[in-house]
């Protein structure tokens, strides 16, 4: 049988070098470098990649009640956010989004805490904001932060 360099020497299946003893350092190596790849693959676990910005945000609250708070608040005054009834605002910027985003107000890392925080006091963050604290409540500001985050 006649081995090109697609099939190498070392991943044989020659009945001569079935067994351990018979193997060539070649093999070995092979043989070792086939199960550390296999171990690395078998370690990678989806569940265990770090959650897109935003992502813990719709864990945290209730993403539909938080989109009624929104309007209830009348963001849209200031903000144009998708799916919110008159939100054509051009003084803030869009949400739209804003799920996708790495950071709040440019600065503040876009984590469902940090935006929910923003959301009931932007000042308590950013000293000199524009955004208004609007009297919002932690809890509103949670299920406001989780529909902000589901917007992709």
């Amino acid at each position: 049988m006649r081995r090109t360099a697609l099939f190498p020497a070392a991943l044989s299946l020659d009945a001569a070098a079935s067994s351990p003893d018979q193997t060539t350092p070649t093999q070995r190596l092979c043989s070792a470098a086939v199960l550390g790849v296999s171990l690395l693959i078998s370690a990678c676990d989806k569940g265990s990649a770090p959650a897109p910005p935003g992502a813990e945000a719709q864990a945290a609250g209730d993403a539909r009640r938080g989109q009624q708070l929104l309007t209830q608040y009348q963001c849209g005054s200031c903000h144009a956010i998708p799916d919110i009834a008159a939100s054509r605002g051009v003084v803030g910027p869009s949400l739209e989004g804003f799920g996708r985003r790495s950071y709040i107000a440019g600065r503040i890392p876009n984590t469902a805490d940090k935006l929910a925080q923003w959301i009931a006091a932007p000042a308590s963050l950013v000293a000199d904001t524009t955004m208004p604290s609007m009297g919002v409540t932690p809890a509103e500001a949670r299920d406001m932060a989780a529909y902000l985050g589901g917007l992709r």
